[in-house]
């Protein structure tokens, strides 16, 4: 496909492995110049030599020392996704009031320090995009990761209140919402706890039953990087000039509403 990005420059946080890295190759593979973003220099380096990046961007966003060293790096951005954050797996008895804060310092306040740094030069310049990584838990929270699908809940809402903001300026915001994506860390996590499902040994029983399980959808299997990336070029492109404010669920049906 053209998505007509050649020669935008485009920053990916958190891009030096799994899904970021799966969205930065497919901007750097439609021409844009790509700034891979990590906190591991060795790890973003090598992403950002197999896409044939524009260049690397070290720092850790939860900080201001760190989110100023990452703009820097990354110059004048036109496209800018933040796709950086953390997660856990704890529930209401073990995320301590510590923790809430944390993530949300992580998933939220590092997304705003990236806003306000990039942004600005997008409006001056009369065009941008800016998308925000969510997920489906952001509407529809379950009993475990309170604190982390709050930071979900967040991160659609500032969007929008974003491209309000925006309006008329030629740039735009919004959301990809992913359901359960099939990086690295998400198939250990599933081999490692099938034996206590009964869902099987081998990865061809495992994922089925796990789309069936613990993530239903109406699909029956585990969405793949390169779909979610498909989706941040569409949002990244002329083509969606129109869209401003939105969330695209890329989720399989996980989520079962009409709004």
């Amino acid at each position: 496909m053209d998505l007509e990005i050649a020669g935008k420059r485009a920053l990916v946080t958190g891009s030096s492995a799994g899904l970021g890295s799966a969205i930065a190759r497919l901007l750097a593979a439609e021409g844009a110049s790509v700034v891979v973003h990590g906190r591991d220099v060795s790890r973003a380096s090598r992403v950002a030599s197999s896409i044939g990046a524009a260049g690397v961007a070290i720092g850790d966003l939860s900080t201001d020392a760190g989110a100023d060293a990452v703009a820097a790096a990354a110059g004048d951005v036109d496209i800018l996704v933040n796709n950086a954050g953390s997660y856990d797996h704890l529930g209401w008895t073990d995320a301590t009031p510590e923790v809430w804060a944390s993530t949300y310092e992580a998933n939220v306040v590092s997304a705003v320090r990236m806003i306000q740094r990039c942004v600005p030069g997008m409006r001056a310049r009369g065009w941008g995009r800016v998308v925000q990584i969510g997920g489906g838990l952001a509407i529809q929270p379950m009993a475990m990761q309170p604190h982390y699908t709050a930071t979900l809940a967040a991160r659609h809402n500032l969007a929008v209140s974003l491209a309000r903001d925006l309006a008329g300026t030629g740039v735009t915001s919004n959301v990809v919402a992913p359901g359960a994506i099939l990086v690295d860390s998400v198939r250990e996590l599933l081999t490692t706890i099938a034996p206590s499902h009964g869902s099987g040994d081998s990865w061809e029983d495992i994922e089925p039953a796990a789309a069936r399980d613990l993530v239903p959808n109406d699909v029956g299997r585990l969405g793949r990087p390169e779909e979610i990336a498909a989706a941040v070029g569409y949002l990244v492109s002329p083509a969606a000039a129109y869209v401003s404010g939105a969330t695209i669920r890329v989720d399989g049906g996980t989520i079962r509403s009409v709004h």
